[in-house]
């Protein structure tokens, strides 16, 4: 039991410490604490030792259902370590995308029995064991403790520490250095002013701290010009984004790194960047290269490569974005927090009625969008203009936006800076995305087209989204009107069911279950499976089904003759599609079952004296022979006892043996007979929902019910 203390509350400083201290004690280089946000369901990026925030800037915040390390070691609540960049990037692709370098990973879950507080993550060099060290892992597991208790002690003094609105950057030793008297860059500098190479230092946030005379001349700016300035800001011919990636990939691997480049007109100078604690060592030598197909790479000024690979970031997750929702909710969590936006609006392009339609919003003025949700297109308006026309529009402030549109309301508060994008796919404009910013903003050429970039990913992302949406809801009309809306009442049986598309392609399928009465006492069931999961098959599904219908009524139910004409039917069809069947007939009055199947798994029978799978004499899949022929099994079915009938998507799975399956389908139902019947369907399907199925699940319980004149086995 822990003992609370009188002690001040902890706050992230405290927290941040404790995490500085094991960056130390296991010989991590650089690292990164995400605690959870009260507010959303996502973790925030809080803290970041050793490495600037623009490398992590696609990581700001992480939504709970990421497929990233943080994630996965919360939800397993152990460490989840990666030795090097390959094995990260193989378990881990969109990780990989933005962060390209070598490097081990080790991600600790912040967890109590019943608490999560989010979780931390280190950087090491790369090609370490494959295994954590017990050493290491002991270590991260007593500063997660530490921190935990922390986190703990702050919530229970009513000081509970909250994620900041941007991480908190700290380095990993430099303070104690600086303290030391071991950070005294002009002393440095004096020492090494001798040596004919020029020697910089840049702290991890990539800003020049000390620089050499010599390295001064070689650079062509004078010492005061250099100081407190990124290299790739003060000298524009270093601002090549390969320039800068170099020295990503030197703080995040903490490996030396080496890059030529030309010093206009015609020096070229050779940089040999050495990772340490406090930042960047940087040895600047002349150096005689082969100039043949050299270009001036200096003279242009492209887009910051931490800008480039957060395009990238976005881009991979919009390929995970499958509805409007999903899109909408995507920008929202990865781009406002990575420009700095606290607000955002999606419109599309209503063609037919030439209006704008709000897609979603998240922090937007409500004021505005009741004024902009279905306007006309042609209506004089920032974000009509820049629908109907695809022409951005950037406005720093307020003013400047009131300026160009002087017929807008006047509003001294609320959003200051606006950036409007159209979305433009196919080369037409379908709408246009709108972020807000609670201050003025400043968008310079290069955040421009940044923007620019996204709004064309956003558009691409929402056309598929949209097509999408479309193909769901013409599959879900179709399916439904295959399928039967509800079950005959019939004395003495109860019955429920479940159907579960596939999550791939257009969610139609093959299977299809249906009852059909026959007279006061009696009852016929059917399921099955028409192989594939296209339109095609449901077309198959539905005349298989009314084929199915006919035989019943003129066979009264005979499960043999019913599924030999209709597989000579389907035979007849020529189809290139075969389907599996079970069909059977039951006399509720005296409780005797007539089934026959074909290539259908067999069903499943929970009886108040135990369960077992239904041995059934197997018949070819409908539409092989037109001559074969189905035997009938006959059987007594117990009051209160429930017969499954079920297809294969509720036992199949890669690596999975089909009868240890049912089996355990079987233990599920027999665990929960007794329950409603609805909840008992519930129950099964249950067990497989999950958000990536490739195979339909048709399920159809039937439950015998005591009547009056029939003996019950109780």
């Amino acid at each position: 039991m822990r003992v609370s203390t009188n002690q001040p509350a902890p706050g992230l400083d405290t927290v941040a410490d404790t995490f500085r201290a094991a960056l130390r004690e296991v010989g991590a280089h650089a690292g990164g604490l995400y605690l959870h946000d009260p507010g959303e369901a996502t973790l925030a990026l809080s803290v970041l030792v050793g490495v600037p925030r623009d490398i992590f800037l696609s990581w700001t915040r992480v939504a709970s259902n990421a497929r990233v390390p943080v994630n996965d070691a919360i939800r397993e609540r152990q460490i989840v370590w990666r030795p090097n960049g390959a094995t990260l990037g193989r378990d881990y692709p969109r990780i990989a995308i933005t962060l390209p370098y070598d490097f081990s990973v080790a991600c600790v879950p912040l967890v109590s029995d019943r608490e999560e507080y989010g979780a931390f993550f280190t950087l090491g060099v790369a090609d370490e064991p494959d295994e954590l060290p017990a050493r290491a892992r002991a270590a991260l597991a007593a500063a997660a403790d530490r921190m935990v208790d922390q986190l703990r002690d702050a919530r229970d003094q009513g000081r509970p520490v909250r994620p900041p609105s941007r991480p908190r950057v700290v380095s990993a030793a430099c303070d104690e250095e600086a303290e030391n008297g071991q950070g005294d860059h002009d002393s440095i500098a004096r020492m090494v002013r001798p040596i004919r190479e020029g020697l910089c230092a840049l702290d991890v946030d990539g800003r020049i701290t000390t620089v050499t005379d010599a390295a001064a001349d070689l650079l062509g700016k004078p010492r005061e010009r250099l100081l407190g300035y990124r290299p790739w800001t003060a000298l524009p011919w270093l601002r090549d984004p390969v320039f800068e990636d170099r020295y990503r990939a030197a703080i995040v691997s903490h490996q030396p790194v080496q890059f030529t480049a030309l010093c206009p007109p015609d020096r070229w100078l050779s940089f040999h960047l050495y990772p340490g604690d406090c930042g960047i060592s940087v040895v600047i030598t002349p150096t005689d290269v082969d100039r043949r197909g050299k270009t001036g790479r200096g003279r242009r000024t492209p887009t910051r490569a931490g800008e480039l690979y957060h395009i990238l970031h976005l881009a991979s997750a919009l390929t995970e974005a499958v509805t409007v929702d999903d899109v909408v909710d995507l920008v929202a969590r990865e781009i406002l927090p990575a420009v700095g936006a606290n607000g955002l609006a999606l419109f599309r392009n209503d063609r037919r009625e030439q209006r704008l339609r709000l897609l979603g919003e998240r922090g937007f003025d409500q004021s505005v969008l009741e004024r902009v949700d279905g306007a006309p297109l042609g209506r004089r308006a920032p974000i009509t203009h820049a629908a109907a026309s695809g022409v951005p529009g950037f406005f720093r402030s307020r003013a400047e936006l009131e300026l160009v549109y002087p017929e807008l309301p006047h509003r001294p508060t609320g959003p200051q800076g606006w950036a409007i994008l159209p979305l433009v796919a196919s080369g037409r404009p379908i709408g246009a995305c709108v972020l807000t910013f609670p201050q003025p903003h400043v968008f310079t050429v290069q955040r421009r087209a940044v923007l620019n970039s996204l709004s064309s990913l956003i558009a691409q992302a929402l056309e598929r989204a949209r097509l999408y949406d479309f193909k769901m809801h013409l599959a879900q009309g179709l399916q439904s009107g295959l399928l039967p809306r509800s079950m005959p009442d019939l004395p003495g049986l109860n019955s429920a069911y479940r159907y579960l598309a596939g999550t791939e392609g257009m969610d139609i399928g093959g299977d299809f279950y249906d009852q059909v009465p026959l007279g006061p006492s009696a009852s016929a069931a059917v399921i099955g499976d028409v192989q594939g999961h296209s339109v095609s098959a449901a077309a198959l599904m539905g005349q298989i089904r009314t084929a199915v219908l006919a035989y019943t009524t003129v066979f009264d139910g005979d499960p043999g003759r019913v599924l030999a004409h209709t597989n000579r039917l389907l035979c007849l069809m020529e189809s290139d599609l075969f389907a599996s069947c079970v069909y059977l007939r039951l006399d509720m009055r005296t409780g005797r079952v007539r089934m026959a199947r074909a290539g259908h798994p067999e069903p499943l029978l929970s009886a108040p004296g135990g369960g077992r799978v239904m041995d059934v004499p197997d018949g070819l899949l409908l539409g092989i022979d037109p001559e074969a022929e189905y035997p009938v099994l006959e059987f007594d079915l117990p009051p209160r006892s429930i017969l499954a009938l079920y297809t294969d998507g509720l036992i199949e799975a890669p690596g999975r043996d089909l009868d240890e399956a049912k089996r355990d389908v079987l233990s599920c139902l027999d665990a929960v007979r007794g329950l409603p019947l609805d909840e008992v369907a519930e129950e099964m399907v249950g067990r497989v929902r999950t958000d990536h199925r490739d195979d339909d699940i048709a399920l159809l319980l039937l439950e015998s019910v005591p009547l009056e004149n029939r003996p019950s086995e109780e």
